[in-house]
């Protein structure tokens, strides 16, 4: 495959058993690419294998004062140097493509496993070990698949070469031929304690750079609270911590390059004293004694990729190792069909069971049997929640995106149908989940709104509906000169130069955009004042009309909006009613609602028992 040719039509289902299985099917998938860098490899290590041994019988042409034969050495000179320039030039350019194709296989499969996980991902591995898996980790995988080949054609060359010194000179090639495994195999006792000081400095290196984004997302918060030096000191700590991590790694594999430097060079002086004695006694010729020396010196380059390919090797193996966990990562449990946990979720419903629509999932309403929340179709139900952390996980499973720990319990029911049973394209198709931190992608405002949707609404309805005028002003107040269109405006990095209320809206508006069968929104305007919220509460009611909406919250403005407000207790349905009915006749409703204390509580029910024992007294007279 050329880089041209890039992306990859379908990169294909990896075993992400382990780190080392990974990286097999990861070769696998480019043999075609691994044979075109060793062929060429071949032919370069081949000129460079050849080299001494033309040298050699130069030299012996020149002592001999053989013209022919030097003609004969010169054009074999040139046929050396032509396949060692030609090889390494096509050597570098399929190598270098089978590096480009295999990072780009590895970032396509991460792509598509975080598009399949969605929020979930974050929860389940470290956002830092996310970012690293996504940059470095790829670019170290593709550095083990590109040295591979060359590694072959090098190993080619030195087996060659030792072969040949035996069959030319054999009483120095009897000493090279011993002393070139020692020197491939001297540094593996040195390669595990320098794979764990690498190890331990990657994990380093990950901690900190996801404390470098935790605290620039975050940047605003802590200028408001005062807390940059703190977060600044514990950044300049893990800085300090990665430093030293990489100096101890670093001197690990210094001792690694000494050592391939020292033996080549004990093993040179001890072939050229040697050689020196057998030309002096008159038992090999000059010219022997030079292309043994050649062939020696030339031997440490090969070589150098023995140590090459450890290196590779032992940075790839944790890289991959983490790519692996994040690809077997698995959105959720798939529930057959008639199994007996989709004939539990369907019955656990009792009374309060959905509507079943027609067709696999198409429509109807969206019932949750752990929780018994029914959310009839085509209306706009509420959801209250004391409890925040519950109301995010609820709007997880009514998305289904359940949070690992729940993935054994009953999924949520569309239509009658398990969403788990659905295919992941459809099942968003058919719900959407914005979750209370909603992400904006950097770009124009156009592109934010260019979304998968059912085209049923505009974007300027939606942008309506979300209150988002003064947004737009002010997208286009910082816009460059000649932008008039705020569609045209840029949205900087998740949108940091907003506000907290004008993200919210933004991202409001873009789920109103896509217009799926059932919208599920978290605390969708937490972060607006009264006014706003009371036009977005018309907005959302009036542009989903006949379309299933939920909404988690606590807000009177949104729950007076509801055509059905449904309090969730201890994680059971407690009460289902009207807003106004619930805030008369249920004290938890009320006191999550208004806020109420405890001690307003009391005395609340103190003075409707007081009334009531009032309204006695006066009937008993």
């Amino acid at each position: 495959m050329q880089i041209s040719d890039l992306p990859h039509p379908d990169p294909g289902v990896p075993d992400a058993r382990s780190g080392p299985r990974f990286l097999l099917w990861l070769g696998r998938t480019q043999l075609g690419g691994q044979f075109k860098s060793l062929c060429w490899g071949l032919v370069h290590f081949s000129g460079i294998a050849g080299l001494p041994f033309t040298v050699g019988l130069g030299v012996e042409a020149v002592v001999d004062r053989d013209g022919t034969r030097l003609l004969l050495v010169g054009a074999l000179l040139f046929l050396t140097g032509t396949a060692i320039a030609v090889g390494d030039t096509m050597l570098h350019r399929t190598a270098v493509t089978n590096w480009i194709t295999a990072a780009a296989r590895v970032q396509q499969l991460l792509a598509r496993k975080t598009a399949e996980l969605g929020a979930a991902l974050t929860r389940r591995v470290a956002a830092g070990e996310v970012v690293a898996v996504s940059t470095g980790d790829v670019e170290k995988i593709g550095w083990f698949v590109e040295a591979v080949s060359r590694f072959l054609a090098a190993a080619f060359a030195v087996l060659a070469i030792c072969v040949g010194l035996l069959l030319y000179a054999p009483a120095l090639g009897v000493i090279v031929a011993i002393g070139v495994p020692v020197l491939a195999l001297a540094v593996l006792p040195l390669l595990p304690p320098a794979t764990k000081r690498a190890d331990i400095q990657r994990e380093k290196a990950g901690k900190a750079t996801e404390l470098a984004s935790d605290t620039v997302a975050g940047l605003r918060v802590l200028r408001g609270i005062g807390g940059e030096e703190l977060f600044l000191g514990r950044y300049r700590e893990a800085s300090q911590e990665v430093r030293r991590a990489s100096v101890r790694s670093a001197r690990m594999w210094a001792l690694i390059s000494a050592i391939q430097v020292l033996l080549p060079g004990i093993l040179l002086i001890t072939v050229v004293w040697y050689g020196a004695t057998l030309v002096l006694d008159g038992r090999i010729a000059v010219g022997e004694l030079v292309a043994v020396f050649s062939a020696v010196a030339t031997m440490m380059y090969p070589l150098r990729h023995f140590e090459e390919i450890a290196m590779a090797y032992s940075f790839s193996r944790p890289s991959a190792k983490r790519a692996a966990r994040v690809l077997s990562l698995a959105r959720t449990e798939t529930v057959p069909a008639g199994s007996a946990k989709s004939a539990g979720a369907a019955g656990a419903g009792g009374a309060g069971e959905p509507a079943v629509a027609p067709g696999a999932g198409a429509g109807g309403d969206l019932y949750d049997p752990e929780t018994g929340l029914l959310a009839p179709a085509g209306l706009f139900t509420a959801v209250v929640c004391g409890d925040p952390d519950l109301a995010g996980r609820l709007a997880e499973r009514l998305g289904g995106h359940p949070a690992e720990e729940a993935e054994d319990r009953p999924s949520v029911l569309l239509g009658g149908v398990a969403l788990d049973e659905l295919a992941l394209d459809t099942a968003r198709t058919l719900v959407l989940v914005q979750d209370k931190d909603p992400v904006l992608l950097s770009g124009t405002l156009r592109e934010l709104l260019d979304v998968p949707a059912s085209q049923g609404v505009e974007a300027g309805a939606a942008l309506a509906a979300a209150q988002c005028a003064d947004v737009l002003d002010a997208l286009l107040q910082s816009a460059p000169d000649g932008v008039t269109d705020p569609m045209d405006a840029r949205i900087t990095e998740r949108g940091r130069s907003l506000s907290g209320g004008q993200r919210q809206r933004l991202a409001l508006a873009r789920s109103l955009v896509t217009d799926p069968e059932v919208l599920v929104l978290d605390e969708p305007t937490s972060a607006v004042d009264s006014h706003t919220e009371a036009r977005i509460a018309e907005g959302i009611t009036a542009l989903r009309a006949g379309r299933t909406t939920v909404v988690l919250a606590s807000s009177p403005l949104l729950l007076d909006r509801a055509d059905r407000v449904v309090l969730v207790h201890d994680g059971a349905v407690a009460a289902v009613g009207t807003h106004r009915e619930l805030l008369g006749e249920d004290p938890r409703y009320r006191a999550v609602v208004t806020r109420e204390t405890d001690e307003e509580q009391r005395l609340a029910q103190l003075e409707v028992e007081l009334e009531e024992e009032l309204e006695e007294i006066e009937e008993s007279a």
